[in-house]
């Protein structure tokens, strides 16, 4: 069956936060689940980076002393960690923030997302984000070091500049640009992660997929609307 209407999903993120990454588990949940429920819908989802500490050194920051400093006790570091990670378990990953070393830069990483959806598009730079994901948050690699990257952007088939059998751990100095010009400006203090459907409906924070659910229900029903006033 052709799709007859498309969904937008506007989804704000950073590759440092571990929400961002429960939260994108819940929206391909809820995806799934709407596609099961409306196959005549097609949903275009567009990852937005926002990096939350974008004044992070490139060689990143020692993980533990980071988040020591951050927040003012190993207490104080505990008890958010074990939120996140029981949330975690809830949608299905472990996270290793145990064996994590680096706190690192996402402003190249995120600039490697940029270069995916320009060259392969949308799904490309999601599955680059999974990836990115895994890689930092399941895996504990930094994902700050252009070693790791260019191994996950070659691991996602997405091709790159360069000759054939080029180190992976060339320097990605042509990479675009993290914003330009042409880009919205960051709403300063927004929360990640940050869900928009079709622009008129929101939901901030990592929900569970049926909260993620009913705001496609809602925002594809407004724009239902929309289109019989317009053509009445």
């Amino acid at each position: 069956m052709n799709a007859l209407l498309t969904l937008s999903v506007d989804a704000c993120f950073d590759l440092i936060c571990p929400w961002c990454l429960i939260g994108k588990q819940h929206l391909d949940t809820a995806i799934a689940q709407f596609a099961h429920e409306r196959p005549d819908v097609a949903v275009n989802v567009e990852w937005q980076s926002y990096p939350l500490i974008p004044a992070t050194p490139s060689a990143g920051l020692p993980y533990r002393d980071f988040y020591l400093a951050r927040l003012g006790s190993p207490e104080a570091v505990k008890a958010p960690q074990a939120q996140v990670c029981a949330a975690a378990q809830e949608a299905g990953l472990t996270l290793a923030l145990d064996r994590i070393e680096t706190f690192p830069s996402t402003v190249l990483a995120h600039r490697l997302v940029r270069f995916a959806r320009q060259q392969a598009g949308a799904q490309a730079a999601s599955a680059l984000i999974g990836n990115l994901f895994s890689r930092y948050f399941l895996r504990a690699e930094n994902i700050g070091n252009p070693h790791v990257l260019r191994q996950a952007v070659e691991e996602c088939g997405i091709p790159t500049p360069g000759r054939a059998g080029d180190p992976v751990h060339h320097d990605l100095d042509w990479l675009p640009p993290l914003r330009d010009t042409q880009d919205p400006p960051l709403r300063p203090g927004l929360g990640v992660p940050h869900f928009v459907f079709n622009g008129t409906h929101s939901v901030s924070g990592s929900r569970p997929p049926a909260m993620l659910l009913e705001g496609m229900r809602q925002a594809l029903a407004r724009a239902k609307q929309r289109a019989t006033r317009a053509a009445a």
